[in-house]
């Protein structure tokens, strides 16, 4: 690419022809519409100077250096009142989220091994744990077996059932069949159930409630990547209390869970979030676990635990329909059974799945597949019972496959508490899973139930009356569970009394008054963990409802130059968060100076110190803003729009806003988007009829593109479960599939080869295509898009094998060193070009009497040195867009990166996106209509809905983690998180750094109102995603007790934040620095 040495030949060229013309170095411009000065109507026609830079005049350069510090302490004033705005966006998101996402109350209270639930006057003494602390103990070691993602019907065999449909076999069918062969073969050794997990469906989240049966808050989702210290009693904590020894091998999310309680010699992590590694974990759990168990071994531990991740990252990286989730289901059949052979008759073998998947392979949701994950217990001696349908207490769920009866994951908890003969961990709410302690059935079974149920409800109760007691409110409907608990013991009391004359029925009477205690307070734990801090909540609504405000009328309803007001809003603002913070501090420390026990507003509100402080110094910049407009009220325009243009913004963002208030409209938010996108393509395409002949062919042009890249970019589409069966997913080779179908790598390469000259045709409209954009589009631009196509070839041909005879090891790191290039293209050398390079123009001598050119207002040849005589003049080509051609190239930098992060369909979206961007900015600038909201608010709109098309949408199941190892073999922080997010929002961004060519598309290359327009047009970008995530707040914390807030609002409430914070960082770090940079490139060479 060409540095600023071709600006300097620039000048030169220029500066000799005026030598030899005997002028000054004064230009003028053809006609006026070549600057988009009056729209090319008779306006007069500007004097530009030329490079002020190259200037021969000292009066010249002075003054342009003086003009270059203004443009310079303007643009940073700009940016420090951007910031401000999107601080108040980060203080009303972090307070509302502080009082949504709230985590329970935590107790701190151990189980003890000598002190029952019970208390005294039982007939098991506890205490002794070699026969059992509370209860007799069935097995004296066990061997935990966890295969993550284990959804049951992996374990079912196909057919066996009446509603199998023997066409529609899976690759994931009759591959793990030993735990369902050996429970219909050994009823009395074996059981096969079953296990519901809670939401979020995410590996951290469910060994919590796998070891401590409790449930999970909505905000530990967030939390997968990095996992924090269990504080409460679990069943890890209290093997090591008792004085067990356990050994781990496996996921190393155990380690940062339960830290220092495996022992160290037989304690063997593997990294845990390499989704596109298949076989390390699992081989490296088979290399340890199988010695583990050899007899000679067998003395070093009591309980061993193996997590084995294959059939997780099968289902991630290509869904559960593919030969590669047959192998490892195979592996794993292949395991239990050697695990079968190798304990021995006192040990207890448990397998079991932390989760499902849904028909992609992804989870995080609440899907059947996802909640459904399978429990297989096993033990050479015969202690299990089939339980009875018609006995089951609560009438029981049998709505898994065949009929099973399923049981919750927490049930774990006291079921290996009790069949280890530990205590049952403080905080547990699970129940005994009755098949564990049945037995052959009769009196004895009953008996064994009612036993271990009675202690199992004990110590719920004592949780409970801890809890109320350590929260300061009682649980509710609390008499109503106490009366269950009075019954439950008074019917007990009665059969005592009948002593060996009590009949099994009896007893089934105790035990299903014992479950209803377990299940209500179950069901009113659920309900008091949903509380919220309503005032924390309404304090980030009302910062949030502030920072639209503010932005409505610095962007909408101001008139003029923006800039001249940066300043005194500035001032304003910042003597308003001082006020703010300060009288916050001072009520504080008042409070605590006080000898009366006077509380302070925030103890008022039940506000940390923190957010008081926080909300205090927001309220303070609101006001400070609004104290500023009376000095401005002369520019202060009307709040309604003026135009139908405004009207149809203003539609557009209200109706956006208020889907979000129904179930039924979020799910399907991806249509309505696309309705809006096509209703403002029709609408462009009627205004564009009423125009001269010229500019009415090219409004319908690029009308009718922009609607026929709706149209293609809508084709693309990720189902989410709650849109079927009225929806169809075209992102994938299928629906129960996760791996891209090949037809989408040819439109990659067609995309390679097409879209770059897609982009120079939109740049020799202007003749801009010259400088560095032939280097930049033709060559730099286009390689990068064939090396992206290459790596998702490579990948495929790894997904599906198509080399045999190529080794892993060769394939691998050499798409990850493809990856590694696009993005160093893109992000690093992209960047650095776009810094140095030279402004889009083309320099010619031509003679004058030779070709004596005419002009149009678009047709790019808009600078002419007059003719003097014979005598050569120079033509400059291509400034009828310098600031347009200049800026546009860091989006082609930057989408080649976010391009690369999709997968093959969603890279193809985001060209779509790239093209629609392009035809966009002709449209607003053939309707003049630069200077208006629609096209902001059509960018905002632009990147939400290519959000869904890139394979996107708003629900944990559908984030594509494996974007995390597109450059990387491993996990690298903070990069990995960071490709993740930009994978998941890459439209966002993209439209993000698009919005300043709204303002600077076929912009006049000098004059002071520029970036006045630019800095309309960002904060109008900047308040429509306000709006829009101010609306998903409302509604999550309106709909706080609907019972989809966790499945559909609170995911679109966090979609929204993350958004809006993302587009505020890019617009500030990146956008306003290329403004930077095209502005100072342009000014070198006309002046600003």
């Amino acid at each position: 690419m060409k540095t600023r040495r071709s600006l300097n030949s620039i000048g030169q060229a220029a500066l000799g022809a005026q030598s030899q013309q005997q002028s000054s170095n004064n230009i003028t411009a053809a006609t006026a519409a070549s600057y988009g000065v009056g729209e090319g109507e008779g306006a007069e026609e500007p004097e530009i100077k030329l490079a002020s830079a190259h200037s021969r005049d000292p009066e010249v350069r002075k003054r342009n250096l003086f003009q270059q510090r203004v443009f310079k302490l303007s643009h940073s004033l700009l940016v420090l009142l951007l910031l401000f705005f999107a601080s108040l966006h980060g203080v009303g998101l972090f307070l509302f989220t502080k009082g949504f996402l709230l985590t329970r109350l935590v107790l701190s209270e151990k189980s003890s091994c000598d002190v029952s639930p019970l208390g005294s006057g039982v007939d098991w003494k506890a205490g002794d744990i070699t026969k059992g602390c509370w209860h007799p103990k069935t097995f004296n070691k066990a061997v935990v077996i966890v295969i993550d993602a284990l959804r049951y019907d992996f374990t079912v065999p196909f057919g066996s059932g009446e509603d199998d449909n023997s066409t529609d076999v899976r690759q994931f069918h009759n591959a793990l069949t030993a735990p369902h062969a050996i429970a219909l073969r050994s009823p009395r050794n074996a059981i096969l159930l079953p296990f519901i997990a809670d939401p979020p469906t995410t590996t951290l989240q469910r060994l919590k409630g796998l070891t401590t049966g409790t449930l999970p808050t909505f905000i530990d989702a967030g939390s997968n990547f990095a996992g924090q210290v269990i504080d409460e009693d679990n069943l890890i904590s209290q093997l090591k209390s008792v004085g067990k020894r356990t050994a781990f091998v496996g996921d190393d999310t155990w380690m940062s869970l339960f830290p220092g309680l495996f022992e160290e010699d037989m304690e063997h992590p593997y990294e845990s979030l390499n989704v596109w590694d298949l076989h390390t974990v699992d081989n490296g759990v088979n290399e340890h676990i199988f010695p583990l168990l050899h007899p000679e071994n067998a003395s070093r531990w009591d309980v061993l635990i193996g997590h084995y991740l294959g059939v997780d990252h099968a289902g991630h990286r290509y869904g559960p329909d593919h030969f590669a989730m047959r192998e490892k289901l195979v592996q794993m059949n292949g395991v239990i059974e050697e695990l079968v052979g190798s304990i021995d008759d006192d040990t207890l073998l448990v397998v079991m799945g932390d989760h499902g998947m849904d028909p992609k392979g992804d989870h995080g949701g609440e899907s059947q597949g996802e909640l459904e994950a399978a429990l297989w217990m096993y033990s050479k001696k015969p202690v299990f019972g089939e339980f009875p349908q018609g006995l089951d207490p609560n009438g029981g769920d049998y709505s898994g496959p065949q009929g099973a009866r399923s049981v919750a994951q927490i049930d774990l908890v006291p079921t290996l508490s009790l069949l280890l003969g530990l205590p049952i961990p403080f905080n547990n709410l699970g129940a005994p899973i009755v098949e564990a302690f049945y037995g052959g059935g009769g009196v004895p079974g009953w008996k064994n139930l009612v036993d271990v149920s009675r202690l199992t409800a004990a110590q719920i109760k004592r949780y409970q009356a801890e809890y109320s007691g350590k929260n300061g409110e009682e649980i509710e409907g609390i008499e109503g569970i106490n009366s269950i608990w009075d019954t439950a013991y008074q019917k007990l009391a009665d059969v005592r009394k009948l002593g060996r004359k009590a009949r099994a029925a009896d007893w089934q009477n105790v035990f299903i008054e014992l479950s209803r205690y377990q299940s209500e307070t179950l069901r009113a734990c659920r309900h008091v963990w949903a509380r919220f801090d309503l005032v924390s909540m309404v304090a980030g609504v009302v910062v949030l409802v502030g920072s639209v405000a503010v932005m409505v009328v610095y962007a909408r309803i101001f008139t003029g130059d923006l800039t001249e007001l940066t300043d005194t809003l500035l001032t304003r603002m910042a003597k308003g968060l001082g006020i703010g913070t300060v009288l916050s501090v001072v009520d504080g420390v008042i409070a605590r100076a006080s000898q009366l026990g006077v509380p302070s507003v925030g103890e008022l509100l039940g506000l940390s110190p923190l957010r008081m402080l926080l909300l205090a110094g927001s309220l303070g910049t609101i006001v400070g803003f609004f104290s500023a407009t009376h000095y401005a009220r002369r520019r202060l325009a009307s709040l309604l729009p003026n135009s139908s243009w405004g009207a149809l913004c203003l539609a557009f963002t209200f109706a956006h806003s208020i889907i979000f208030g129904s179930n039924s409209f979020t799910i399907w938010e991806d249509k309505i988007l696309t309705f809006f996108l096509a209703t403002f393509g029709f609408v462009a395409l009627l205004s564009s009829q009423r125009l001269e002949t010229v500019k009415r062919a090219l409004g319908t042009y690029h009308s009718m593109v922009f609607l026929l890249l709706v149209r293609l970019s809508s084709i693309s589409r990720l189902c989410r479960e709650e849109q079927m069966p009225f929806c169809e997913s075209t992102f994938y080779s299928s629906a129960s599939s996760s791996v891209s179908a090949p037809r989408t790598l040819v439109i990659l390469f067609i995309m390679a080869l097409g879209l770059p000259s897609i982009i120079g045709s939109y740049y020799r409209h202007t003749n801009s295509y010259s400088g560095p954009a032939p280097v930049y589009i033709g060559f730099g631009f286009r390689l990068g898009l064939l090396l992206s196509a290459l790596y998702w070839a490579l990948d495929s041909a790894d997904n599906g094998n198509w080399i045999p005879d190529l080794s892993e090891g060769v394939l691998k790191p050499l798409k990850t060193t493809v990856g590694q290039i696009v993005i160093a293209m893109g992000l690093l050398a992209g960047n650095l070009a776009y810094a140095y390079s030279s402004v889009c123009v083309d320099v010619r001598l031509e003679d004058p009497l030779a070709n004596q050119p005419t002009t149009s207002p678009d047709d790019g040849e808009d600078m002419l040195l007059p003719p003097q005589s014979s005598k050569p003049i120079v033509r400059l080509l291509g400034t009828s867009n310098l600031h347009g051609s200049r800026y546009f190239m860091l989006l082609i930098s930057w989408s080649l990166a976010l391009i690369l992060l999709q997968k093959p369909m969603g890279g193809a979206s985001m060209g779509l996106l790239l093209w629609q961007i392009l035809s966009l900015l002709e449209l607003l600038h053939t309707l003049s209509l630069s200077d208006s909201a629609i096209g902001p608010v059509i960018l905002g709109i632009l990147g939400n809905s290519h959000f869904f098309s890139t394979g996107h949408q708003a629900t944990l199941s559908a984030i594509q983690w494996e974007s995390a190892f597109i450059p990387f073999s491993t996990i690298k922080y903070p990069w990995s998180p960071m490709l993740v997010i930009a994978n998941s929002i890459g439209p966002q961004l993209l439209t993000a750094l698009a919005v300043p060519l709204v303002a600077l598309w076929k912009a006049p290359p000098t004059g002071t109102e520029t970036l006045g327009k630019t800095a309309k047009a960002v904060s109008t970008y900047m308040l429509y995603h306000s709006v829009i995530t101010l609306s998903a707040v409302a509604c999550a914390g309106h709909l706080r007790r609907h019972l989809m807030l966790y499945r559909i609002f609170s995911p679109r409430f966090m979609l929204g934040g993350m958004v809006l914070l993302a587009v505020d960082a890019v617009v500030l770090l990146v956008a306003m620095w290329g403004t930077r940079v095209s502005f100072l490139s342009v000014g070198e060479l006309f002046g600003y």
